[in-house]
């Protein structure tokens, strides 16, 4: 048995976990982005003052849910708000 046909024997069989946690991590990305964009709808049902208190607004959650189906619009919520933050931030660090 050359060195080769070793390890061509010994990489095969080791790739397939590799594999198997891929596909199990993708389905469980799946799962959490399902989860989360039910989360997400109830949002819709919230009043913009009760938006506001979170730190977001009725047009935030239409360009969130543009988003493609798998992926988790509270990700982006979560950045739009983050973002919005800063820029107040900002603001008030010139005023001051």
């Amino acid at each position: 048995m050359t060195t080769l046909d070793h390890c061509t024997e010994t990489a095969h069989p080791a790739a397939r976990p590799v594999n198997a946690m891929r596909i199990v991590t993708h389905f469980a990305d799946m799962v959490r982005a399902w989860k989360n964009r039910r989360a997400f709808y109830r949002l819709g049902e919230m009043t913009d003052t009760e938006l506001a208190d979170i730190g977001l607004t009725r047009g935030d959650l239409h360009v969130a849910v543009d988003l493609p189906f798998a992926s988790d619009p509270t990700a982006r919520l979560g950045s739009i708000r983050q973002a919005r933050s800063e820029n107040v931030e900002q603001l008030a660090r010139r005023v001051g």
